[in-house]
């Protein structure tokens, strides 16, 4: 097919992204959107370290906790649903300023909270720019990634969630017991704001892509040019006449919600947002609960059970790594199915043997997290490529609102799990969930080293 000038003028432009070598410059956008993301990562995991201390201080029932902590969950799938649709419409950066501010102050409202309905409004509101702010960032970062190599860069991006969960686990467990819970949502605030400046500063561009995708196309040019420049200084060579891509760009067109459940995007969006149920009912369902499992069935003392959150947090931390530098080779339909597979065998384990040795269900929990983690970095990266720019951030914000829904309903169904089946039906129920996961696996798309452009058009 023929291309206009606008065509033959976007296909030239989204070339040069894909042949433009990874330089200081993605390295700048990649450390200044993860610092916002290492602090949404804080936020999100802070109230399961709170908690051991509020049990006491507000005496708080099982079922109670869970609704603290869904709390957020909530307030996640309105942002993400609102924020995805809103970065398609005025660009991926102005909606990140808005959630990080939206979030920082909530954080710093949550150290004020006086009781369990302050604390649950200021979460909840809290949640809308959590929930909106991931989503966002992650369409952003991989938009100006290339498809050689695209794997790890993203992840290595995305590897800054679990290090600002590892942050919350470290800080919780140390601050918490001497100077109190209100200190982890006051510095949950603070440093996020600190981000905010970076972003007024305006140290990083719009999505090139998405300028592309709205024909905004000498604001694309100059951006493009800043990264080839970038690139020719740092060593990497680039051409002034690449060669057009695979696939020629769409033609350009407005955003409908409808495109999601047409075509070749309607498999995809049901089996993606299966991805993102069962991986992150595992995930936030086991963290944000351990460490108050440790310290009322096991009868820990807070700093104990704050203790061996850190240490699943370091042993996801350790998995996430292990994808982002094996997914590029592997492929992500390969780790996908490993991941769930190897994730659920240990917590089916727990089950089998009865939860009785705390120390043995720690070890355990740990190994599965080592493989189900890098699951909840690879569904980021994954989604962000199955949609095109102009369905990239919806598409990426309505499939994470399933991680919203599924982190509210998966820590208040543990309560309620907890209190009839006992530790060794919860750790049951997580994996038969991970298997059911390695199963919808099997239905997604590969990726690997492909531009976005032809497994999008």
């Amino acid at each position: 097919m023929a291309l206009g000038s606008d065509g033959r003028r976007a296909a030239s432009l989204l070339a040069r992204i894909e042949r433009t070598q990874v330089s200081p410059w993605h390295i700048r956008a990649l450390l200044v959107m993860g610092s916002a993301t290492f602090f949404d990562a804080f936020d999100v995991l802070a109230i399961a370290y709170v908690l051991p201390s509020l049990i006491g201080i507000w005496k708080l029932a099982p079922r109670a906790i869970g609704v603290l902590i869904s709390s957020s969950f909530v307030g996640q799938i309105v942002g993400a649903l609102f924020f995805g649709w809103l970065a398609e419409r005025i660009g991926r950066l102005r909606c990140a300023k808005i959630t990080i501010a939206l979030y920082s102050l909530m954080s710093l409202l949550c150290a004020l909270s006086w009781n369990i309905p302050s604390l649950l409004l200021f979460r909840t509101i809290q949640g809308i720019g959590l929930g909106g702010e991931v989503p966002v960032a992650a369409a952003y970062i991989n938009e100006i990634s290339r498809a050689k190599g695209r794997g790890r860069f993203f992840l290595l991006y995305q590897l800054i969630f679990p290090i600002g969960l590892v942050g919350a686990s470290l800080l919780g467990f140390w601050l918490v017991p001497l100077f109190g819970w209100r200190t982890m949502f006051l510095i949950g605030g603070l440093p996020a704001i600190l981000v905010l400046v970076l972003f007024a500063a305006n140290i990083l561009p719009e999505s090139p892509r998405w300028l592309v995708s709205k024909g905004r196309f000498e604001e694309a040019e100059l951006i493009v040019g800043q990264m080839e420049s970038a690139a020719r200084s740092n060593g990497a060579v680039t051409s002034s006449t690449p060669e057009p891509l695979p696939i020629a760009p769409a033609p350009l067109r407005e955003t409908s919600r409808l495109e999601l459940f047409q075509g070749i995007y309607r498999f995809r969006t049901i089996i993606v947002w299966f991805i993102w149920i069962t991986t992150y009912f595992v995930t936030y369902g086991v963290n944000t609960w351990l460490p108050t499992i440790f310290r009322t069935y096991y009868k820990y003392s807070v700093a104990d059970a704050l203790r061996y959150g850190v240490i699943i947090n370091l042993a996801g931390l350790a998995g996430a790594f292990c994808c982002a530098m094996l997914v590029d080779h592997l492929g992500r339909r390969p780790w996908f199915i490993l991941a769930y597979a190897l994730g659920a065998a240990p917590l089916i384990a727990i089950w089998i043997r009865g939860a009785s040795n705390p120390r043995e269900v720690i070890v355990l929990v740990a190994i599965s997290f080592t493989f189900i983690s890098g699951n909840s970095m690879l569904v980021y990266l994954y989604t962000t490529e199955i949609y095109p720019t102009r369905l990239r951030s919806l598409g990426t914000g309505a499939a994470s609102a399933w991680l919203r829904v599924a982190s509210a309903a998966g820590p208040a169904i543990v309560g309620f799990a907890l209190a009839g089946y006992g530790v060794s039906g919860v750790f049951l129920l997580f994996g038969m969930i991970s298997l059911a996961g390695a199963a919808i696996s099997f239905g997604t798309v590969e990726t690997r080293e492909r531009a976005l452009e032809e497994i999008s058009p």
